[in-house]
């Protein structure tokens, strides 16, 4: 099938290639062959792969009303340079196949991930997508990959693929295969997935037959690049879903040699539900100048689905309960169950199978067939409940799920943020999701507390009696109560106490109470011998320390933070705090570099 552009170039502009890709001439090379820097986008355009685009002017929108549409769909971006959001798909300038794929799966208007990380994406610029479960990540990356496929050269023997998407599951890498192959094949683009538990064999024949883009689990596409299978030569758009699952589960390592295979120059998308900081810091050192998009809040649930906590007296309560609940949750649709181990799996199967239940199982310890077959079956509805560990709890996208129940509680509130993710699926406000907590599991107890009332959900009575057993939630919650509370006071719920960590805005940014100098007092159990020491040593340290620049004139027209041109941003980046520089040396950089400024990787 004859391959077909996949975007209008009518409304775009190639730019030249920017400095940070190492071209330091007006030559590129390729398989050891210099190109001149005009010839290389008509040989190789992924090698710049910037484009500017068009905007029609009836959807033209000024800065303040960009600002406006973000604070509508609760977008928060932030980095260099970056393009305005769009309204409807065909503000993409896709081209008309693309277009009649996008509307075969029913795609009316983009969703607020997808609003502005389709013209981030297609603008050739790294991305940190960050979003709540069935948001709708995934067209959001495999849209802009076909784009950025379809205006290269064809791939020749032995090469390929372009595009290179690494997902942390086997179940989430055949589901993002699935979703590839519906825009791709219309296309003529070929998709392969490689993950564990399928023959080699066969995955090395297709791969020897060439594809353009791979979906993989780490671990297997290793494998495959050390048999040979295929090459990165040609791999310029790369996509990690679900990254922080990704090092979590330890697979730090093989990213990072996954990424050493592919060009410097490669376009790299990083999506996920959740971003603990310290996954973020280690996520920035394979991206390069990025663009952060955030839509709601960073690891909040989402506020489609109603969740119904039962505070559940002992273990032994819960089957019951289950037995009782199940025929109502099945005439609403289907219904995952969630459980902590696979004994409990199996447990969990074998009496709903004795209850006359259509159920199946699926954990780790099952074979990979066995295991695709299942969420075959339970697409195609001959099974009404499936019971899984957490190996269901990511990119599981099965719409007839109505319900979900958690057994047993997940390891931690990012996981549980997935779990019931799993259900409200791209904006369906129908589903549901049951939490069973005994009156042992108090710590996450006050964990859910802060997640129900972060997504708008109400929190019943005896879920707050449960929580407030928890030692630290009820420093915290005192600790709340105190900030606004008489200074001076004793105990951590003083104005003068630590205060409490503030919600994680997407943006890596902490809380810190300002705290009034005048107001601070030195605690009560201080003595007055520590006291009369600190003063010494502070009297000490004056005396004995000038600044580095003890002129006036500096400290006056010095500059807070020079403004840097281009630059949109609702806070610091990566959670660390501007950290001043000499003033001798930003101003020789100023002096020097007028008012353009440069940053390393």
């Amino acid at each position: 099938m004859p391959r077909k552009k996949g975007l209008s170039m009518s409304k775009l502009v190639i730019l030249a290639p920017p400095p940070s890709f190492g071209c330091t001439s007006a030559l590129w090379f390729t398989k050891g062959v210099p190109i001149s820097a005009r010839s290389a986008f008509s040989f190789l355009v992924a090698a710049a792969h910037r484009f500017n685009f068009a905007v029609p002017e009836d959807i033209w929108m000024s800065e303040l009303d960009v600002s406006e549409y973000r604070k509508s769909l609760a977008i928060r971006v932030s980095g260099f340079d970056v393009p305005k959001p769009i309204k409807a798909f065909a503000d993409c300038g896709f081209s008309s196949v693309l277009m009649n794929a996008i509307a075969k799966q029913s795609y009316e208007k983009p969703t607020p991930i997808q609003c502005q990380a389709l013209p981030i994406a297609l603008s050739g610029r790294d991305i940190i997508g960050i979003a709540k479960t069935g948001s709708g990540k995934t067209a959001a990356f495999i849209l802009p990959m076909i784009v950025h496929i379809m205006d290269q050269p064809e791939l020749k023997k032995d090469e390929g693929p372009i595009g290179v998407i690494c997902a942390p599951t086997r179940e989430l890498a055949h589901q993002i295969y699935l979703e590839a192959k519906k825009f791709a094949k219309q296309n003529g683009l070929r998709v392969s997935a490689i993950y564990g538990g399928m023959s080699k064999h066969d995955q090395l024949k297709e791969l020897k037959a060439g594809c353009d883009v791979v979906v993989a689990t780490p671990g297997r596409l290793i494998d495959m690049l050390k048999l040979k299978a295929l090459t990165m030569m040609r791999a310029t758009y790369l996509v990690l879903d679900e990254a922080d699952r990704m090092f979590d589960l330890g697979f730090e390592p093989q990213i990072r040699s996954i990424v050493g295979q592919i060009r410097p120059d490669r376009q790299t998308l990083l999506f996920s539900a959740t971003m603990p900081r310290k996954v973020e810091r280690l996520a920035r050192e394979i991206l390069t100048d990025p663009i952060r998009v955030t839509v709601g809040e960073v690891g909040t649930a989402n506020e489609d689905i109603t969740q119904v906590v039962h505070v559940i007296p002992s273990e032994t309560d819960k089957m019951p309960w289950l037995l009782e609940k199940l025929p109502e949750l099945i005439d609403d649709g289907d219904v995952l169950v969630f459980a902590s181990k696979k004994a409990t799996v199996d447990e969990i199967e074998s009496q709903l199978i004795q209850k006359g239940f259509k159920v199946a199982a699926l954990h780790g310890d099952k074979d990979q067939a066995s295991r695709m077959e299942t969420l075959q079956k339970f697409k195609a509805g001959i099974y009404h409940v499936l019971v899984a560990t957490d190996v269901a709890a990511r990119g599981l996208d099965i719409k007839s799920i109505k319900s979900v129940v958690n057994f047993n509680i997940a390891k931690d509130m990012d996981m549980h943020v997935h779990r019931i993710g799993r259900t409200g699926r791209a904006g369906n406000k129908d589903g549901t999701a049951y939490t069973l907590i005994t009156q042992k599991e108090t710590r996450f107890a006050g964990e859910l507390v802060n997640c129900l009332i972060a997504a708008g959900q109400n929190v019943s009575n005896e879920l707050k009696e449960l929580a407030m057993k928890d030692g630290r939630f009820r420093e915290r919650r005192d600790a709340r109560k105190g900030c606004g509370g008489k200074k001076g006071g004793k105990g951590k719920g003083a104005a003068g106490g630590r205060g409490v960590r503030g919600i994680d805005f997407g943006l890596g940014i902490g809380y810190n109470p300002e705290l009034s100098s005048s107001s601070q007092t030195a605690p009560p159990s201080r003595s007055a011998a520590v006291n009369s020491l600190k003063t010494g040593m502070m009297a000490q340290f004056r005396s004995s320390f000038v600044a580095a620049s003890s002129t006036s004139e500096l400290d006056v027209s010095r500059p807070s933070r020079p403004a840097l041109p281009g630059f949109v941003s609702g806070g610091s980046i990566g959670g660390e705090a501007h950290k001043a520089v000499p003033q001798s040396t930003s101003a020789d950089r100023i002096s020097q570099n007028g008012s353009h400024v440069t940053s390393g990787r």
